[in-house]
């Protein structure tokens, strides 16, 4: 009897905490094929909005939304750790939200915020969003939130937004023709994971990282951040680096393929945020510019008031610009204070002056940087830099001359099991070459 009523107990503690003892799938579709928010929510009578749905599941419940086209939601409830909440496009359908919620807040199509309580613990899984009037997927107050698989364009603003996000997942999500950027984190907001994005075609940068000391609470850094295997490329007519990193520390820049991009490819500084971006890892990137861009890593120094950056580390990039006025790496002070580099791809221009002179490959191994890297051009080690195509070639010059990094155990190709080193010793750039 003792044991009856220990399980009786146990089942209510789950019900009490979760609203279900076991996790359910729900249906959203349009009113043409058959949605109604009056019906149960299954799959022959599904609910008609995703307002509708994102309020009445509990935590551990999934929402699968057929083919249609939809307005936005904002949801303000939580999932739990192990019962997270989640919404996503049902199999095979394409799910369109091209218009904000009616209780959404600041104009975007989709919303997670509780101006009362952190939102924890939802996923957000392979819809289009498009024409946002501001944002097109909007995180403030968060934690432990994944947006995957979304096509986001064509935002007023920027694609994806998060503002004191915390722990957010950001992965396999295209986010293009925005008005600003492809991926926004803002806001002291820490651990943010932002993975195998294809990010192009956004007026600014393809990702902005923004710690920003003006805004509380927050110590004005975003740290430990992962930002690998993302593809990014013609962003920042309107300025604005492939991945921009203001107050960004304690982070690591791997795997990333940047490329015909009209700002800077890779910015480590500070104007909002608290400290210059200090104690990075930026490795094995393939940065290619386009004509008349900047620096392919931008190390300036910070706004006045702000520590300089220090601690960065850059080896086993591929740096290439075509420009002839800028170069591959530019550095605020020779005498940056932990600054390496080394094991790179560059061209034969440098600055350790903040741009104010430009110096040589050899007048930069002078001052101790890049001794172990080489200088090449496209042509030399790619497979195809006409047709994007960026892959070592066969005799590339940038097979086997790394150096070996314990952070960095995969290339971009990761998703085929291409794992470093292949050959005797580690490949320079995003891809590890593979003898076929």
């Amino acid at each position: 009897m003792k044991r009856f009523y220990s399980i009786v107990l146990t089942l209510a503690i789950i019900i009490c905490f979760s609203g279900s003892a076991i996790a359910n799938s729900y249906y959203v579709a349009t009113p043409a094929s058959g949605g109604d928010d009056s019906n149960p929510g299954t799959s022959t009578q599904p609910w008609a909005t995703l307002q509708h749905a994102v309020d009445t599941i509990f935590p551990g419940d999934t929402i699968l939304v057929k083919t249609g086209t939809y307005v936005g939601f904002r949801a303000e409830s939580s999932g739990l750790p192990g019962a997270v909440k989640t919404i996503k496009a049902d199999v095979g359908a394409n799910a369109l939200v091209n218009v904000p919620g009616p209780f959404n807040r600041h104009s975007s199509n989709i919303e997670f915020e509780n101006f009362d309580a952190t939102v924890k613990y939802w996923v957000i899984d392979g819809f289009e969003v498009a024409d946002s009037p501001k944002y097109g997927i909007d995180l403030r107050g968060t934690d432990y939130i994944t947006v995957k698989n979304c096509d986001v364009h064509d935002s007023a603003v920027t694609g994806i937004f998060t503002a004191f996000t915390y722990h957010p997942l950001i992965q396999n999500n295209e986010s293009a023709f925005n008005g600003e950027h492809g991926i926004y984190q803002s806001n002291s907001g820490d651990f943010p994971t932002i993975v195998g994005n294809y990010l192009h075609h956004n007026f600014a940068a393809g990702i902005h990282m923004n710690g920003d000391i003006r805004f509380k609470p927050g110590d004005g850094i975003i740290s430990y951040g992962i930002i690998e295997n993302n593809i990014i490329l013609e962003n920042g007519l309107g300025g604005g680096s492939g991945i921009n990193m203001d107050g960004v520390s304690d982070s690591i820049v791997q795997n990333n393929l940047l490329y015909d991009n009209h700002a800077s490819g890779i910015s480590l500084y500070a104007i909002d945020g608290a400290e210059g971006s200090s104690r990075n890892k930026v490795y094995n990137n393939t940065i290619v510019m386009a004509p008349s861009s900047r620096w392919c890593i931008n190390i300036p120094k910070s706004a006045k008031g702000r520590p300089n950056p220090t601690g960065n580390k850059i080896k086993n990039n591929i740096l290439y610009t075509p420009s002839t006025t800028k170069g591959s790496v530019l550095i605020y002070s020779s005498t940056a204070s932990g600054f390496e580099s080394d094991y790179n791809v560059v061209v034969n221009r440098f600055s350790a002056s903040g741009g104010k002179r430009i110096i040589t490959l050899a007048q930069w191994k002078a001052l101790s940087y890049d001794l172990h890297s080489i200088i090449s051009t496209p042509n030399d080690l790619f497979v195809n830099p006409n047709n994007d195509d960026y892959h070592l070639k066969t005799g590339s010059p940038a097979i086997n001359a790394g150096t070996s990094l314990a952070e960095v155990t995969d290339d971009l190709d990761y998703l085929d099991g291409r794992f470093r080193p292949q050959g005797g010793a580690y490949d320079i750039g995003c891809y590890e070459y593979e003898a076929h």
